[in-house]
């Protein structure tokens, strides 16, 4: 019995630190129909109930559904992307119907007109009254779907702000539409375009046309991504074109890397402890999220700054660890470390002591602080 129930408390333990998969039936008036969804919340998405996430959006849920969600659980538990809440509409057949477009505008038509509806005026608003939701869409199709996913390009302002095309199977007059769309949208966009060596020959030479039109847009609102893998078919693409799209758009989202730290912080003369401030604004406006600074970053930026000997820059760091993790000793070891450099030391020996009951971050212990107060101790006979 024990066992048993021994098994049972790990087994919810388990469940309880992994994502979440939902399925629901959503009537839609718009399709007259109903439809089937998949929903991946992110983990411990009931227990952060002041967080809100952003959306991936899911077409041909039926097969691209875990190979996006799996990777978006991946990275965001790396802290590679935020924690988002992935959608998936099952489509089945329904697919072609639900994606078509009219022979003569090209453009969203009979089903697929009430198709594009269901998404944009029916699902999302479901979605964003149902879940804590932050205001960045991204869009993930497969030839048809992801052509369909560029319509939304076209409203004011455009519904998604990702677009992950593979291998998209374009409609007549899309390219020729993107050119001239993509410079008049005002907020910025991610998109990204994936083909293979194996691919159906039409759509790589499609998405290689594609990409040197794009390619040549000059817009600072408008990050582009392309790849063309060696040997992928138009199926196995997907598996190397999810995490490359995610790592790609969510690339300023990353904790600052050893190449960061290197190429970036040690080689600026402007105040470090602003690129940091600027890092997660930026990280704000994009994603909708306001994050703590991840510990990570303070711990670069306040190294980077003690390397530049920037104390000023130093102070601030300091100042806003300790507001972030009051309960830790990461403000008072770099606030300790700015007093010592900057001719005060009885005041960072006071710092360093009266640390004494806090959290250990890192390499920084309660012994290391201790052992700092008790040198400036010995040094100036405090």
């Amino acid at each position: 019995m024990k066992k048993l129930l021994l098994f049972a408390l790990c087994a919810f333990i388990s469940h309880a630190s992994i994502s979440q998969i939902i399925y629901e039936e959503f009537n839609s008036s718009k399709l007259g129909e109903s439809r089937r969804l998949k929903i991946q919340l992110p983990r411990n998405y009931d227990s952060n109930v002041e967080k809100k996430y952003p959306i991936v959006l899911v077409l041909d849920a039926d097969y691209l559904f875990e190979p996006v969600a799996g990777n978006v659980d991946y990275f965001s538990y790396w802290e590679d992307m935020p924690e988002s809440i992935v959608v998936g509409i099952m489509q089945g057949d329904s697919r072609y119907d639900d994606c078509a477009y009219d022979d003569n505008t090209f453009m969203p038509g009979e089903k697929g007109a009430k198709f594009f509806e269901f998404i944009g005026m029916e699902l999302l608003p479901y979605i964003d009254g149902k879940y804590r939701t932050a205001k960045f869409i991204i869009g993930v199709g497969h030839d048809f779907t992801a052509n369909f996913l560029n319509y939304y390009l076209f409203k004011d302002p455009p519904l998604l702000n990702g677009y992950i095309n593979l291998s998209p199977d374009m409609a007549p007059m899309m390219e020729d539409r993107l050119i001239e769309r993509i410079p008049k949208i005002p907020g910025k966009i991610f998109y990204y375009v994936a083909t293979g060596t194996d691919d159906i020959k039409g759509l790589m030479e499609a998405a290689e046309d594609l990409n040197s039109r794009l390619s040549g847009l000059k817009s600072n609102s408008f990050s582009y991504y392309y790849d063309n893998f060696d040997g992928a078919t138009h199926y196995s693409l997907g598996g190397r074109g999810i995490p490359n799209a995610l790592e790609k758009i969510f690339s300023v989202y990353r904790p600052i890397s050893k190449k960061e730290y290197n190429e970036v912080l040690l080689k600026m003369d402007t105040p470090i402890h602003q690129y940091l401030l600027d890092k997660y604004k930026v990280i704000e406006d994009l994603f909708g999220i306001t994050n703590n600074i991840r510990v990570n970053d303070f711990i670069a930026t306040a190294t980077a700054a003690e390397k530049k000997s920037q104390w000023e820059s130093l102070r601030e760091i300091a100042t806003l660890a300790k507001r972030q993790y009051p309960n830790t000793v990461l403000g008072d070891y770099y606030l300790g470390r700015y007093y010592e450099e900057t001719g005060e030391p009885k005041k960072a020996m006071k710092i360093y002591q009266g640390a004494y009951d806090k959290e250990e971050v890192d390499f920084i212990t309660i012994d290391k602080l201790l052992d700092r107060a008790d040198k400036i101790k010995s040094d100036f006979g405090y």
